[in-house]
């Protein structure tokens, strides 16, 4: 039997990817079951449950995913300039990404679920701690700039949490009510935040 490359998996680990998040937009989280999802990405069961051995560590991934490509685009926000991004570009450039690649209901859904449910409660905490560090990452060049170095941490670990709010509140918004003014959120980001 022929070895199968790390490129094939990878490729194949997308697909799934790629299927489970459409299964999910159409159905939402609870309504997709593993079942969709293999009849969506079109391959057998045993491929499926080969690469992800549940529903919640499939969403964990599709979040995992979504997030490195949101450091992606950071860091090429950052490479543009020559001063580094303020924490409020840095979310605005975080949630138009989001909203541009990822069907920001699921997000919705997935923070209301896992208030209940502990498994994947204990799931999505990885990806939320993963967005604050990423987060964190981005912004630190900033505050190192702007702070004594000695008060970084301590300003970020104050900031991190108010920027997570900043960013859920922008998601249930757009969800909830047709006249939210994404545009005119998201310009008032930079100002919001430290600057």
């Amino acid at each position: 039997m022929p070895k199968v490359s790390d490129e094939y998996r990878a490729a194949r680990r997308d697909e799934i990817l790629d299927a489970a998040l459409r299964a999910f937009s159409a159905k939402g989280l609870d309504g997709a079951s593993m079942a969709d999802i293999i009849a969506e990405a079109g391959l057998s069961a045993g491929a499926i449950y080969g690469h992800f051995p549940s529903k919640v560590e499939l969403l964990a991934a599709v979040a995992q995913r979504t997030l490195g490509q949101r450091r992606l685009e950071i860091a090429a926000r950052q490479q543009e300039g020559e001063a580094p991004l303020t924490p409020g570009e840095v979310l605005a450039t975080v949630l138009r990404g989001m909203r541009a690649h990822f069907d920001t209901r699921l997000l919705v859904q997935l923070w209301a679920a896992a208030v209940t449910d502990t498994e994947l409660g204990a799931t999505v905490r990885g990806p939320v701690r993963a967005i604050r560090e990423t987060f964190g990452d981005a912004i630190r060049p900033w505050y190192l700039v702007n702070y004594p170095a000695d008060e970084v941490e301590a300003r970020l670990a104050r900031d991190l949490p108010i920027m997570m709010a900043l960013g859920q509140g922008f998601m249930i918004q757009r969800q909830l009510f047709d006249d939210f003014d994404e545009e005119g959120y998201l310009a008032a980001l930079p100002g919001a935040l430290p600057h």
